[in-house]
């Protein structure tokens, strides 16, 4: 037996998409948006970048 069989199961940390509302705070909520929006921010940045990337291989073999 493991020793992680033991232990209770570790809460997910950060934000759970699609986790209950109706037990946060106010306070909670908005430090659910402000962690979301700076997801969101990260995701985009990745994405414009691999954009960036696809339109200089597309350039390479014209």
């Amino acid at each position: 037996m493991d020793l992680d069989d033991l232990l209770p199961p570790k809460k997910p940390s950060g934000t759970a998409i699609g986790e209950s509302l109706e037990t946060l705070s106010v306070a909670e909520l908005e430090r659910r948006i402000k962690e979301l929006e700076s997801e969101i921010v990260r995701v985009r940045g990745e994405l414009d970048r691999k954009k960036r990337h696809e339109e200089a291989a597309r350039a390479l073999f014209k």
